[in-house]
């Protein structure tokens, strides 16, 4: 019986203490006081708020260079201006071409012409601003006028063309039709013009976001027959931004690249087309039958080609320069008002944009709104606060990139932070950014409800994660890992020129999972589809701003900036473990090609009365000069240890630390990708490459090349080493 009161003395006893002792929050010597804090700013949130502002927002298509668009950055900073923020509207002038001419036509064996238009619903009544949608076209694809043979390439990435050349089919003079899904779009015709193809249309098949998914729209959240998706096809992993002014704000005096000389339209034609309109293409191929894998949910056989369907594909393009609106508001800081804190997300859209980028914008109107109201009580952070609504995201990061680029010596002498956020959704939280950062994250979601699980976000996420696990050695390092862990940021939204390019800490953050969405990029991205089926009460808009608003006020009132350096050193050691498991598959798969090879050449050295060539053996990988890399990651280990065991440390030395993973060369063949350790893959598009420099060149083969940004790489951390021990000023 003592033994029963005792225990249940013990767990009263730890309840009341877990309900009254505040969590350590890391940077902070008084958490209390930061918790009460944000539980004002929790109260100042309104849920209503969100859905009036989406309808407002997404009442007109709002694409850049619109006047909604105009309208529409006016009524944010308007918005800012009264809730006390320092508030301007920076304009910069970028190329964005919009379509004039577009034609589809099979020619050969029938005839078709396809409609290339998304039908009004009167279900969602936005849908019939015909004179203000933009018709679905790809930006930044070139003019053309093609006619030839047509080929099923699957989804358009480079492993598809290896299947095409072992089913013996050629593309080179051919035009391409490519499924959404799998890559990023601009990636398709940049591989199918390195092919030989002369134009590529991309369809969107509905065993991807059509009725495969759910049934269509109005009656279901799917994509519709008639629907296609609008995006970039600018070579983004070369550079965002205005594609005229390459690492220069596009300011009125800056000076302009001539449009021949830009590294970043496509090399073909290229063209986004409906499923409807896609399957008298398909359906007229012959040739082998696709793989398995390639056949989507149509109700045709899905063959490769060539022919016989022929295709006749012409796009002109007003080929015009636009304003981009970006609106900036500043909340000053006190004590620490040289530190910035940039908080961001882009308010343009390709037609209405509820979910894209709407939805995001709004939570992040909430929580400036909430800070606001929290500054006018007499609270200031520390640390400036930056609010960033950002024009031109959808053409190619344009707003965000010319402002950094036009603002980067102030940047990288005042940059702490960046914090970007896009869509949002029902869901769990979807986090990614610089491994600094992580224990910071971690605390942060440690800290937020999940509004339809009653647990925290965190611990809702970990969940997913233990079960989607795919090893059991996997899901056992979840459950032993007290801290989320961050996704690596490749591109696709405005972190990049900030992380990439300016060498600022960033972090992209949203939830999504749950919502039921296939209309990404069309017409029906609208209020009507949103209220039904993205986040009907705003309970994840509310979360949303809980989450990045905690993240403000943290970075803002922290005693010392809470980044973590062990952390980051370890995620480094696992992306070297991960490239040197590369180098040795890329060996052993060598090796069992060339003894492939060496049976085949005997095979046909047997038959006398057949002719021969002997196939060319594959190189083989020779040993990579790894030691250095290997030697600076160990020593980078050992500092972060000592760095963060340190009890104070430099605000000034953890601003830095991002920035000393730059290099002013950049990356190879892309000097404005300066960033070391992260990148966009250069056929990834918006998939990260780690070690990209390094990885890269093993995955193209380039063994010297290997070699020698193994030896650069191995400079940059000894560089971010030097740092963490004072060494280097």
């Amino acid at each position: 019986m003592r033994r029963l009161l005792a225990l249940t003395l013990l767990l009263t006893t730890t309840l009341l203490f877990a309900q009254t002792t505040p969590k350590p929050i890391f940077g902070f010597s008084d958490p209390a006081k930061e918790q009460a804090l944000e539980a004002q700013f929790d109260a100042k949130l309104h849920r209503e708020d969100l859905g009036a502002w989406m309808k407002r927002l997404s009442a007109h298509p709002h694409h850049i260079g619109s006047p909604y668009g105009k309208e529409n950055a006016d009524f944010i900073a308007s918005l800012f201006k009264s809730w006390g923020y320092d508030t301007a509207i920076e304009r910069f002038d970028v190329l964005f071409p919009t379509p004039k001419t577009r034609v589809l036509e099979l020619i050969a064996p029938d005839r078709y012409a396809a409609k290339l238009a998304e039908p009004a619903l009167a279900e969602d009544p936005t849908s019939s601003q015909l004179s203000e949608i933009l018709p679905t076209y790809n930006a930044y694809s070139v003019d053309g006028d093609v006619t030839g043979e047509l080929v099923y390439v699957n989804y358009g990435i480079p492993a598809d063309y290896e299947v095409l050349e072992r089913n013996g089919i050629d593309v080179r003079g051919k035009i391409v039709i490519a499924r959404y899904g799998h890559s990023w779009r601009g990636i398709k015709p940049k591989v199918a013009a390195e092919h030989g193809a002369i134009g590529c249309i991309i369809y969107s098949d509905p065993f991807d976001d059509g009725y495969g998914e759910g049934d269509p729209f109005p009656k279901g959240a799917y994509r519709p027959d008639q629907s296609a998706q609008r995006g970039s096809v600018a070579d983004m992993p070369v550079h965002p931004g205005d594609p005229l002014t390459p690492g220069v704000g596009a300011t009125p005096g800056a000076k302009r690249l001539d449009r021949s000389q830009a590294t970043t339209l496509t090399k073909i034609p290229v063209l986004p087309i409906s499923y409807g309109d896609a399957v008298p293409l398909l359906r007229a191929l012959a040739g082998p039958v696709a793989p398995s894998e390639w056949r989507g949910a149509l109700p045709i056989t899905y063959h490769l080609g060539a022919g016989p369907a022929r295709v006749h594909l012409k796009l002109e393009f007003n080929w015009n320069t636009v304003p981009a609106y970006d609106v900036i508001a500043r909340l000053a800081g006190s004590d620490l008002a040289d530190q910035w804190i940039v908080r961001g997300n882009h308010h343009d859209g390709w037609v209405h944009g509820a979910a894209d980028p709407i939805s995001g914008q709004v939570a992040m109107l909430e929580e400036a709104r909430a800070i606001g109201e929290l500054a006018k009580s007499g609270w200031r952070p520390r640390r400036t606060l930056i609010f960033a609504a950002w024009d031109g995201e959808e053409p190619g990061l344009l707003g965000s990139t010319e402002w950094v680029e036009q603002h980067m010596a102030e940047l990288q002498e005042h940059g702490v932070v960046y914090i970007n956020s896009d869509s949002n959704s029902r869901g769990f939280l979807d986090a990614g950014g610089s491994h600094s950062l992580e224990r910071f994250v971690s605390e942060v979601v440690r800290d937020v409800p999940d509004p339809e699980r009653g647990v925290s976000v965190l611990e809702r996420r970990r969940a997913r994660d233990i079960v989607d696990a795919e090893t059991t050695e996997e899901r056992r390092e979840l459950r032993n890992r007290a801290q989320l862990r961050l996704d690596a940021l490749g591109s696709g939204s405005d972190f990049t020129p900030f992380l990439q390019h300016a060498g600022i800490a960033s972090l992209a953050i949203g939830y999504e999972g749950e919502a039921e969405y296939g209309v990404y990029h069309s017409v029906y991205d609208s209020f009507a589809h949103y209220s039904r089926f993205g986040d009907p009460n705003f309970d994840y808009g509310i979360t949303q701003a809980k989450t990045t608003g905690r993240m403000l006020l943290r970075l803002a009132n922290a005693d010392s900036l809470p980044f973590e350096a062990t952390t980051f050193a370890d995620t480094v050691a696992r992306y070297l473990d991960e490239v040197v498991k590369l180098a040795d598959r890329t060996r052993a798969e060598s090796e069992e090609k060339n003894l492939e090879l060496k049976d085949r050449t005997m095979e046909l050295a047997a038959d006398p009365l057949k002719p021969f060539a002997a196939p060319k053996e594959v190189d083989v990988v020779p040993h990579l000069e790894l030691a250095p890399l290997q030697n600076a990651v160990a020593r980078l280990q050992k500092a972060a240890k000592a760095f963060d065991a340190a009890p104070s440390r430099s605000d000034r030395t953890m601003m830095y630390l991002e920035r000393a993973l730059s290099r002013d060369e950049g990356l190879p063949g892309r000097p404005w990708y300066r960033h070391q350790v992260y990148a966009p893959g250069l056929y990834t598009g918006y998939g990260v490459k780690t070690l990209p420099g390094v990885r890269e060149a093993i995955e193209q083969r380039k063994w010297s090349d290997a070699n020698a940004q193994a030896a650069i790489l191995a400079n940059v951390l000894n560089g971010y080493s030097d740092l963490l021990e004072g060494t280097r000023r």
